[in-house]
Order: structure tokens, then C-alpha cells, then sequence
């Protein structure tokens, strides 16, 4: 009998140590990761040749330089000290847990709408699946008195919404639901895709907030992202729903390409992302309505491509595009299908700021190998060969041509971007290092 109960003793006694060696819930872990991705957080707290989530990215804002900080599990430099309650508070209210404001250039008003499961698991995996790495945190580079932080407190109360799960609204289909939640949450789209007011908020927060929502922006480090809302001229109206996963997915579709910014949220994040939840956000997207509910759908014009099939060059900038632009985008404009986009109708080339198309012809893009496209194609800069009259014509041919309704380019704007030096670097090569997932690639030499 003493031998049976010593037994059972030391089962109750063993029990807990094996829970505490089970470690982790490896399913919320899991999850996490997911979200961490659907989230897009390596972009921003992994500076270019850094590791993973170390923070140390510089961020140009209208007020100084900000570094994401490093949200590795490291007990003295990171977040391994937090609690889920510290977490959260840094996540969906803005607040550190030292107590002080953070500074709005981390999206919190979108990550308040996050819910509380997802936030858990979220902290399991920066807790749990992150290597925790060393690294200090750098001091934000912003003169006095804007570097002051306690009235990033009233900013708060004027521009962030309530902390508080997500709920769609009363009768939304369930998929659309799903998508609202990403571009709204996690997705954070309109902290790049929606204009920004006085004090540097977002306009608008989702669509009940008005048309401001995801209607595109103004030039950020270079490029201007495009509206995600219905418009013909200058969102999404030409594409369907199959077009836009495809492009989500893969960064290229029949007549898109990535560029810009958006190239490392699609490299680091959408394409992990399962086709349900892809899906989802395009059906969400696809029920925004036009701001312009009047513009036309484009309509093409083959009078510039007779006339450059005929040798007349006559047209401004018709010469410099037929020397260093055909031969990829073509004399018709619609450039080969999943590699060279088509200029022809493309929005991008018809935004009332034409900032986008003057920075892809003077440094050139990349359109990046993923796990579903693997090919590597390089678009060559062309600044380094072309005047600024010469790129002022060249944009001004293609935004007017077969059709595209953009406006003319003069030379200072094209001066006034390629002299410009408020650009910061967005580690190209750091979505392998952060998830391990992505295909061996062999980039072409820019």
C-alpha cells in the first residue's frame, strides 16, 4: 500500500513538470506566425540586411526619422520581459509598457479592431517562434519639441478609434466579413493606401468612415499608392476577382506588375496567405464603391500604335520610349503577359500624381521570384542615361497614349524626384531570413 501511494505521489507530482515540458501550444504558434505574416511585421521591424524582427528600420515621416524597434523575445533589448497584457497595450492602443506613447508610425489604429484571440496568438509567437536577438533600440531622430511624446496621448483621442474585436456588419456575407477584417486589421491597407489629414492620421479607417478609405495616396518615399476602391481611371474596377488574387498571390497578372512598396508586402506577406483569406480580401475590396462613379472605362486607341508601326515618332517622347521602352512594353502598349506589364490602361500610369511612373523609369523595379512565380525579372533604371526632359517625355507618352487619360510631365518634376533624399531603405532580402520558406532565387544584377 505505502508502495502504491508513493507511486501515485510521484504521479501527481510528475504531472505537472511533463505539462511544463509540453512547452507552448504549438497550433497557437502556428497561427501566430500566419497572422505575423498576414501582418506584414517583418517589413517593418527588420532593417535591410538585419535579422528578423530586430527592429532598426528607418522610417521618414514629415516630423524626423523613427526606427521600428525590436520585437524578438531578447529579455534585455526586446519584448521577453512582456506581458500579454504589455503586448497588447503596445499592439491595439499605442502605449509601451513603460508607459509612454508610441509614436503613430506603427499602425495601431487599424491593429485596434484586431480580436483578443488573435492578438494571443500573436504574443505566442513573438514569445514562442521568434530567435531572440540583441539588439538596442535606436532613439528616434526628431528635433524638439515634436519629439515629445505626451501629446501623442490627444492624438489618440482625436484620431484612434475604441479598442475593440472586430464585428462586421449586421448581415455582411461571412466572406466579405473575413476580408473587412484583414484590410482593416492585420492587412493595415490604408496606412499606405488612404490620404492622410493635418495631423497625419488616416482620413478614414474603413468604408463607413467615407470614400477617403483606401482611395489612394500621396507620394510616400517615392511612390503613390494606388486607390483599392472601385474607380475605372485610377482603382480596380478593370480587374476581376480572379485577376486580383492572381496579382496578390504572385505580384503579377496577365497586365499587372508589382512595384515599389508594395513588392515586399507581397514577397513577405500575401503570398503566404492561404487562397481563402486572398480571396476575401479581393471580394471585401471589390464592394467599395467609385469616388468617381461617373468616369468612362477605359477605352483603347490604336492611333499611336499605327503610328509607330508606321515609323512616326513625331509624337513627344514617342523616340525616347521607341529606344529604351518598346522592346518590353511593345509599340501596342500591352507589354507580354505575367512579365512585362501593360502600359495601356494600366491606373498606375493614369494617377493624377504621376510620382510612381517618374520613379520606376529613373531607378527601375524588380518584380521578385516567389513560391508560386519563381522567375526574377529586373526592370534596368534608365536615370542614369535619360535627361529629365527626356523622362518628362517619355512618362508624358505613355501616360497620354492608347487611350490613358494622365496629364502631361515637365522636367521639374522629374528634377525635383530624382533629386529628392527623403527615400528610406526597405530591406529587399529579408523575407527568406524571417521565414525560411521562400525558393533559392538568382536575382538578375540590377
Amino acid at each position: 500500500m505505502k508502495a502504491l501511494i508513493s507511486a501515485l505521489a510521484l504521479g501527481f507530482i510528475a504531472l505537472p513538470a511533463f505539462a511544463q515540458e509540453a512547452g507552448p501550444d504549438q497550433e497557437l504558434i502556428k497561427k501566430g506566425e500566419y497572422l505575423a505574416r498576414a501582418g506584414d511585421c517583418v517589413a517593418c521591424h527588420t532593417a535591410a540586411g538585419g535579422k528578423p524582427f530586430a527592429g532598426g528600420l528607418p522610417m521618414g515621416t514629415p516630423i524626423g526619422t523613427i526606427y521600428s524597434t525590436n520585437i524578438t523575445p531578447d529579455k534585455e533589448t526586446g519584448i521577453g520581459n512582456y506581458s500579454f497584457e504589455d503586448f497588447d497595450k503596445a499592439v491595439r492602443h499605442g502605449i509601451a509598457k513603460e508607459g509612454h506613447s508610441l509614436y503613430p508610425a506603427m499602425p495601431y489604429p487599424s491593429y485596434a479592431r484586431v480580436t483578443e484571440e488573435d492578438m494571443r496568438a500573436l504574443y505566442a509567437y513573438f514569445m514562442h517562434g521568434v530567435q531572440p536577438v540583441t539588439q538596442p533600440n535606436q532613439d528616434v531622430a526628431i528635433p524638439w519639441p515634436l519629439s515629445m511624446r505626451w501629446p501623442l496621448a490627444v492624438w489618440r483621442k482625436l484620431f484612434a478609434p475604441e479598442v475593440a474585436d472586430f464585428k462586421p456588419a449586421q448581415g455582411m456575407d461571412p466572406v466579405v466579413a473575413r476580408g473587412a477584417y484583414l484590410v482593416e486589421g492585420l492587412g493595415h491597407c490604408g496606412a499606405c493606401h488612404t490620404p492622410r489629414g493635418i495631423g497625419m492620421q488616416e482620413k478614414a479607417l474603413s468604408d463607413a468612415d467615407g470614400k477617403d478609405f483606401l482611395a489612394g495616396s500621396a507620394p510616400l518615399e517615392g511612390w503613390v499608392a494606388k486607390s483599392l476602391r472601385n474607380d475605372h481611371k485610377e482603382g480596380i474596377a478593370r480587374w476581376d476577382e480572379a485577376q486580383l488574387v492572381e496579382f496578390l498571390k504572385t505580384g503579377r497578372s496577365d497586365d499587372m506588375a508589382v512595384f515599389g512598396g508594395m513588392t515586399q508586402v507581397v514577397e513577405h506577406s500575401l503570398q503566404y496567405m492561404s487562397d481563402e483569406d486572398l480571396t476575401a480580401i479581393v471580394r471585401y475590396l471589390k464592394t467599395l464603391s467609385p469616388v468617381h462613379p461617373d468616369a468612362p472605362p477605359y477605352q483603347r486607341n490604336n492611333a499611336v500604335s499605327e503610328m509607330l508601326v508606321k515609323g512616326d515618332e513625331s509624337k513627344r517622347g514617342a523616340a525616347v520610349y521607341i529606344d529604351n521602352c518598346n522592346a518590353c512594353h511593345r509599340s501596342d502598349g500591352l507589354g507580354y503577359t505575367r512579365a512585362f506589364p501593360a502600359l495601356a490602361g494600366n491606373t498606375v500610369v493614369q494617377t493624377e500624381d504621376p510620382t510612381s511612373l517618374i520613379h520606376i523609369v529613373l531607378e527601375g523595379g524588380k518584380l521578385p521570384g516567389l513560391k508560386s512565380a519563381p522567375s526574377t525579372i529586373v526592370m534596368p533604371a534608365f536615370g542614369w542615361r535619360l535627361s529629365d526632359q527626356q523622362v518628362a517625355d517619355v512618362v508624358t507618352f505613355i501616360r497620354t497614349s492608347w487611350g490613358n487619360k494622365g496629364g502631361p510631365v515637365d522636367a521639374d518634376a522629374v528634377a525635383k524626384l530624382r533629386n529628392s533624399d527623403n527615400r528610406t531603405t526597405s530591406g529587399d532580402d529579408i523575407g527568406q531570413t524571417a521565414y525560411g520558406n521562400q525558393p533559392e532565387q538568382n536575382p538578375t544584377p540590377r
